[in-house]
């Protein structure tokens, strides 16, 4: 059998461009173990550490480009789609925009280091047009300072790596099918916890046809928009006559939210998940008519209504 070492070394820059790439365009792949080896074999004199650094930070750049590009091309569509295939339904895309709202464009340089972000920020930022020098300049200080790290950590602790990398040489075939399989098994973890959070939020919905029914009977319901203003303003479209009201204030607003009237929540992400989730709040709090909008502000404007 080849020799893992010199595997490794023979082909790390290819590696190392394709392990950083893949999950810079978001699959579960992570590249930071592969930037450790690749810093340990680099003390090693196995690679050239100038290398090793420049093929992860191109890898980097052009992975964040794309999604960038996605962002500032079709805006929340974009989002919509990372939201609907990631393995951490909408928290990743909220939370993305929880923190570039609080800390605006800097975001990009810390994103990275934020578990489910990475993949969310940059078409985030071009969805709120952020300029490509910015974004270049600033997701570049990002990249530089996430490739670095575990780089420098596989300098510094070269030999203990060292010592793992010929672990894994002794037992050669059963340690690749042990990392694969604990890489299956959290893609499996992940998936099922999707699953039951989908499970989770299971309410009856409001079609938008019923809920121009309810307006025309003179139901007067109230409609309540639960996206985040960071979402709101990367997408202007809105339900008119909405109250803008994003989940974290829910409860200290609840005097704005009549329990005498229907409530419908909506919301940009797939299945209704953030509408879904404040009506079981408010359900918890003793509202009875409240409801998310099926297919949430794209099926309203789908749907032709003014």
């Amino acid at each position: 059998m080849q020799d893992l070492v010199a595997l490794v070394a023979h082909y790390g820059l290819a590696l190392i461009f394709i392990n950083v790439l893949l999950e810079q365009i978001g699959l579960p792949v992570p590249a930071v173990p592969t930037l450790i080896v690749a810093g340990a074999l680099a003390a090693r004199g196995q690679l050239s550490l100038p290398a090793v650094f420049g093929a992860a930070v191109l890898a980097s750049y052009i992975g964040d480009g794309l999604w960038f590009a996605g962002g500032r091309i079709y805006g929340h569509r974009v989002m919509r789609l990372l939201c609907s295939i990631s393995l951490s339904p909408d928290s990743c895309v909220r939370q993305s925009e929880y923190h570039f709202g609080r800390w605006g464009r800097a975001a990009l340089v810390v994103s990275k280091f934020v578990p489910g972000l990475s993949a969310v920020t940059p078409p985030l930022a071009g969805a709120m047009r952020m300029g490509w020098p910015s974004f270049v300049l600033l997701n570049g200080a990002g990249i530089v300072l996430w490739v670095g790290i575990p780089v420098g950590a596989g300098l510094l602790f070269n030999d203990q790596i060292g010592r793992v990398i010929a672990l894994l040489e002794r037992y050669g075939a059963m340690a690749g099918a042990l990392i694969v399989a604990a890489l299956a098994l959290y893609i499996a973890f992940k998936w099922w916890e999707r699953r039951r959070f989908y499970r989770a939020l299971r309410l009856a919905r409001i079609t938008v046809e019923e809920l121009r029914g309810l307006h025309e009977r003179g139901k007067q319901p109230l409609v309540v928009d639960v996206r985040s203003a960071v979402a709101r303003k990367a997408d202007g479209r809105l339900i008119p006559g909405a109250l803008a009201m994003d989940p974290a204030e829910i409860e200290s607003r609840l005097r704005e939210l009549p329990k005498d009237r229907d409530i419908v929540f909506y919301c940009s992400c797939p299945n209704e998940a953030s509408a879904a989730q404040v009506a079981k709040q408010l359900i918890e709090l003793g509202y009875t008519r409240v409801r998310p909008l099926a297919g949430g502000l794209d099926a309203w404007f789908h749907s032709g209504v003014t």
